[in-house]
Formats: structure tokens, C-alpha cells, sequence
């Protein structure tokens, strides 16, 4: 079992500044490992790591705005769900599920599930030209899981299925996302 930690001080600082608690479940993308950590505070308040996964974050680097297809930085939530009772490798066109799995189609980029986020901090990912809704910033499944741990994307996270299929029956629409540089 991993051991009790805290939440990382930077997010404490922006949950404060927000005037938010944290969610039972509380994920941390890291750019720079290329990594999700997922957190779980029980009752009392302790966290535990419940996971690390490997992840790939964008080729084109950190960044807010609207068409940079950089991943963006700060807090945001889990807005949507989709993918439910599908099976692995699911492929998805605009959020609908396409009718197929995916087999070798390098166009097949969003797969198995996808967790939607929505930006948090009013100015710097929520609202005008970064807003990371409007942005379709996704934690998703790719159909190339060799590209994990390397930065990849077009400004989602991607995840391996065997990690975002069990991530995603877990959390909930609502859980906070911490997306961090370092």
C-alpha cells in the first residue's frame, strides 16, 4: 500500500485561493515526469497514492489559449464522462463512439474513454481564449500506447486502456484535476 502523503503545495495553495476543498479523488497530471498520480483522502482527511500512471501530455508543450494544442496548466474538474459499458478501444469521433474498436487506424486517436475538464481558475483556464472546456482538454485512451511518457498530444492527456479503464469506473464527474509543469 503506498504511503500517506500530502496533496502537493501548490494545488493546497490554489484549493485556498479558490475557496475549495478537495475531492475524494484528486488527480495530478505532471508534465514534466509525464505521469498521473492518483490521490484518495479518506475521511479523516489522510491521502494516500493510490496510483501512478505513465502518461503523454502535448508535443507542443505547456499553455493556455485556444488553438495552441499545449496542455493547459492549473486546476480544473472532471466535467463529462464518456465511454461507460463500452468496450476497450472504443473509438470516438467528436464524443460519440464510432461502432468500432480501434485496429491499427492512425486517424483513431481518442479511444476507450474520455474525462472532459473544465478550467477552474477564471482567467487562466476557465473563460475567453483559454477556457479548457471549449478547448476539448480530454484525459483519454490513445490508440497509440507506445507514445506513453513521451510528450505527444495535441494538449490532452493520454493513458494507457489497462490504466484509464479502471481510473475512470473510480472517479467521478466533479473530481479535481491538478495539471503541473514540474
Amino acid at each position: 500500500m503506498p504511503v500517506p502523503r500530502r496533496l502537493p503545495v501548490e494545488l493546497q495553495a490554489t484549493l485556498k485561493r479558490l475557496k475549495r476543498k478537495p475531492t475524494r479523488h484528486v488527480l495530478w497530471v505532471r508534465v514534466q515526469q509525464q505521469d498521473l498520480i492518483h490521490f484518495e483522502l479518506d475521511e479523516s482527511g489522510m491521502v494516500r497514492t493510490r496510483r501512478r500512471l505513465k502518461a503523454s501530455t502535448s508535443r507542443f508543450g505547456i499553455g493556455q489559449k485556444e488553438h495552441s494544442n499545449c496542455t493547459p496548466l492549473g486546476l480544473h474538474r472532471i466535467a463529462k464522462k464518456f465511454g461507460a459499458g463500452l468496450p476497450a478501444g472504443a473509438v470516438f469521433k467528436a464524443r460519440v463512439y464510432q461502432g468500432y474498436e480501434w485496429n491499427g487506424k492512425p486517424a483513431d486517436t481518442i479511444t476507450s474513454r474520455i474525462l472532459w475538464l473544465d478550467g477552474l481558475e477564471p482567467g487562466f483556464n476557465r473563460g475567453g481564449n483559454v477556457d479548457s472546456f471549449k478547448r476539448y482538454i480530454y484525459i483519454h485512451g490513445t490508440s497509440d500506447q507506445r507514445t506513453l511518457g513521451k510528450p505527444m498530444t495535441c494538449g490532452c492527456t493520454h493513458l494507457a486502456d489497462k490504466d484509464l479503464l479502471p481510473l475512470f469506473q473510480t472517479v467521478r464527474v466533479g473530481t479535481l484535476v491538478w495539471i503541473s509543469e514540474k
